[in-house]
């Protein structure tokens, strides 16, 4: 449903989860609509434990009422303790920070977030990912010829 594309380019994943995400009915067909944006979205562990999706837009439904959602609220993630203990300390103490990488609904409706574990890229290593991905384009069209 989204996706957060630009996130594999600006960070080097380290670790993923897959969560499950509290939502609205609003959200919900706002989601089923296509109408999310993770491109700023981050996560964040609060000190009670618990894991919340911070600053992913979705878009009002327009056949909506009053009772319409806000478009950034913040969204609990429901995860397993444990992976979010485990997480905490890097999160703290070296400098990683928690992305989400997409939002989709599985086979049985429920919708999920993966959420990973991510540390910030240096403009060499943007640089030289974006030179591996060219050679591996030249590669291939050498070998189709």
């Amino acid at each position: 449903m989204a996706e957060n594309r630009k996130a594999r380019f600006r960070y080097e994943i380290v670790e993923r989860l897959e969560c499950g995400i509290v939502l609205k009915g609003t959200e919900v067909k706002s989601l089923r609509k296509k109408q999310a944006s993770l491109a700023e979205a981050y996560g964040r562990i609060s000190g009670k434990g618990e894991l919340w999706l911070m600053d992913c837009h979705l878009n009002p439904y327009e056949a909506g009422t009053s009772q319409n959602h806000e478009p950034t609220r913040p969204r609990k993630l429901l995860a397993h303790r444990r992976e979010m203990m485990k997480w905490q300390p890097q999160v703290r103490a070296k400098g990683m920070t928690i992305v989400p990488l997409e939002i989709y609904f599985n086979s049985r409706g429920l919708a999920k977030v993966i959420v990973a574990l991510v540390r910030g890229k240096t403009q060499g290593d943007k640089r030289q990912a974006a030179k591996k991905r060219e050679h591996q384009r030249e590669m291939n069209r050498a070998m189709r010829r």
